[in-house]
Parts: C-alpha cells; sequence; structure tokens
C-alpha cells in the first residue's frame, strides 16, 4: 500500500472531489464544491515528491521531469480509480487528484432528464457534452456511455486522457484507449478508429482542429460520436467548434456540423441544500431542422430562443434548469442568481439583490 492512499481513503470516507497537494502547504480537499484545509504538516517540495512519485510510472514520472506536467490514472483497489495532474510551481511540485468512482451512476441515479437516453440511442451524428472544468461531464458521459452498453449490441470505443470511469462490457463490446499509453493522441487514435468498426466512439476532449475535423468527420460517416468541449452553452460550443478553423474552411465546416450534429448538453454544479452533494444543471439543444438552418446561415445568435420554444423536444435553458431547482429548495437564490444568464429573472429570490458592476 502507497503511503499516499490514506489520504484517499480519508477524501473517500468525507466524500471530497479532489485532493490538492501542495509544496509549502497543507493537503487541501474540495468538499460539496468548497476547498477545506485537512490538518497535516506542510509538505516541502522532496517530500512531496517522493510521495508522488511512489505511485508514478516510470515513463510519466519522466514526462514530468522533461514538461513540468503529466496526467495520468491511478486506482486504489476496492476503493476508487483517480485522475492525476502533477504540475511544477513557484514553490515546488504540485498535484491534483479527482476521485473517479468504481460504481457508474445511471442516468436515472443521478436525476438527468430522460431524452439523454434518447441521445445515447440515435444510431449516428454528433453529441456534445460541455462545461466548465469540474462541471460533472465525464460523469454525465460515463451514464449515458452505460446505457449505451446496456441496451445496445454495439462495439463502443472510447479515447480519453486518462482512462476515468471503467465500463465492463455488457451487450456491448467496449474498448477503452489512454492518449500516451495506447496511442500517441487523440487524432491519431481517431483515425484509427475509423479502421476498427466502431458503432459508438467516445472522444475525451475536442482540444484541436484536427481532433474536431476527424471527429465530425466520423459523426457524417454512419458512427455516434460522444465529445467534450470547455464551453457553458450550446451556443458558444457551436461557435468554438467553427471558429477553430481558418475563415475560408468556416462554411464548409458550419454545413458539416448542421448534418451531423444531434444534440448538445452543457451543465454546471451547484451545491445542495436539501442534503449533502453537488446537483447538475442542464442546458439541451437538440439540433431539430431549425436548428440545422440557424447553424447553416451564421446565426447561431437566435438558438437560445429555439431553445426555449422546443420544450416538446426535449429542449430546456439553463435558466429554467436553474428555477425548477431553486423553486424545489434544492439550491439557494445566491447560488441560482450567480451561475444563471439572465439574472434578472432571479433577483426577485434575493433578500438584498446585489449590483452587478459589469452590468452598470
Amino acid at each position: 500500500m502507497a503511503q499516499i492512499d490514506a489520504f484517499f481513503k480519508m477524501m473517500h470516507d468525507l466524500g471530497a472531489s479532489d485532493l490538492h497537494l501542495s509544496s509549502g502547504s497543507q493537503p487541501v480537499i474540495r468538499l460539496h464544491g468548497d476547498m477545506q484545509r485537512v490538518k497535516y504538516k506542510s509538505l516541502d517540495s522532496d517530500d512531496l515528491k517522493k510521495l508522488l512519485f511512489e505511485i508514478t510510472p516510470a515513463m510519466k514520472a519522466k514526462e514530468f521531469e522533461e514538461t513540468g506536467d503529466v496526467d495520468f490514472s491511478y486506482e486504489v483497489p476496492g476503493l476508487a480509480r483517480y485522475r492525476v495532474n502533477f504540475f511544477q510551481q513557484r514553490r515546488g511540485v504540485g498535484a491534483v487528484f479527482r476521485e473517479i468512482p468504481q460504481k457508474i451512476l445511471t442516468i436515472d441515479d443521478l436525476g438527468l432528464p430522460p431524452i439523454l437516453k434518447n441521445l445515447a440511442a440515435l444510431p449516428k451524428g454528433l453529441v456534445l457534452v460541455t462545461g466548465p472544468t469540474g462541471s460533472g461531464k465525464s460523469t454525465t458521459l460515463a451514464a449515458m456511455i452505460d446505457f449505451a452498453n446496456k441496451n445496445r449490441k454495439d462495439h463502443i470505443l472510447t479515447i480519453e486522457d486518462p482512462i476515468e470511469f471503467v465500463h465492463e462490457p455488457s451487450s456491448c463490446l467496449i474498448n477503452q484507449r489512454e492518449v500516451g499509453r495506447d496511442t500517441k493522441s487523440f487524432k491519431a487514435a481517431l483515425r484509427g478508429a475509423l479502421r476498427e468498426d466502431p458503432d459508438i466512439i467516445l472522444v475525451g476532449e475536442m482540444r484541436d482542429l484536427e481532433t474536431i475535423e476527424l471527429a465530425l468527420e466520423a459523426a457524417e460517416t454512419g458512427h455516434l460520436v460522444f465529445g467534450t468541449l470547455h464551453t457553458i452553452s450550446a451556443s458558444k460550443t457551436i461557435d468554438r467548434i467553427i471558429e477553430v478553423f481558418p475563415g475560408q474552411l468556416q462554411g464548409q465546416i458550419r454545413s458539416g456540423l448542421a448534418d451531423s450534429l444531434r444534440g448538445i448538453v452543457a451543465q454546471n454544479l451547484f451545491k445542495r441544500i436539501d442534503k449533502a452533494g453537488r446537483i447538475a444543471a442542464l442546458e439541451i439543444l437538440i439540433a431539430t431542422p431549425a436548428v440545422r438552418n440557424l447553424i447553416r446561415e451564421n446565426k447561431v445568435f437566435q438558438i437560445n430562443s429555439v431553445i426555449e420554444t422546443g420544450r416538446k423536444y426535449g429542449m430546456q435553458s439553463v435558466d429554467d434548469a436553474i428555477m425548477k431547482l431553486l423553486t424545489a429548495d434544492i439550491i439557494d437564490s445566491e447560488e441560482a442568481y450567480n451561475k444563471a444568464v439572465n439574472k434578472s429573472k432571479f433577483r426577485e429570490f434575493l433578500a438584498e439583490p446585489p449590483q452587478d458592476f459589469t452590468e452598470v
């Protein structure tokens, strides 16, 4: 048992999502969204490095020494898996560990809208799950892949950096590839994927032009492709994909995206007040003919209006999702106001509405 495993057991027992270890500081955990110091001595750089390198594969240790950054996964048998990032900082080494539960929660367990099951059952197309870092994208995607795994008879191929949730084959064959260990890059794995007879492809992060281009190609050629982006809304997700490409290609990409897109789920996490934990508020865009036309005609700014009027298709705006949680007394009014898009809808719920200097 590695010495650092004691920290993982502590965070697991407390229900913390992240563990932060930083040279010159006490350990810190993120518990239900808040950072809390652990009653432990400050760690100096040499001691912390020794603690970290005890669990680091030799190849990853070499990469960290050469570049100052590295990502990998680590598992404590019988406890949980962890997504690991090491980085060099002013005082020495730092590390962040995100706990990945061994049990994959279902769409129903998470209280997510049933339309996500429909998206996971699609024969082909592009489905994107977006949101800021730490917003629960991986958990939502894992639930959707789990639904497909249990209800389809297909080949699911995931490309991740690193592998987070481990899926055991059920009705589907599942192959999970880790960037850096099983393949050189997302784009190299995606190129190979088109020759590996997948029905469903999960791209852990669509981070560059070539990866996005290959994901679109896969979606256009009969595959169901799931991907993630660090964007905060459906409309901004579409803009981000198109703006990655040079101006002369944007018309072509806009047309391809309009044809292949099936849905976008943009989410954020909120601290619960009814019980311990956090809950996601989701904006959902379904690519109806009206949405496709707006993408083709470069009128993405009108998509929010389509979401507002598209409830019968399973669409919902993030503000509507937040309002449901607020009126059900699941989240508090201050956090609802802070994370809402149209803050005026939520001012009446605040005892002392603040003046937002950015809106003066």
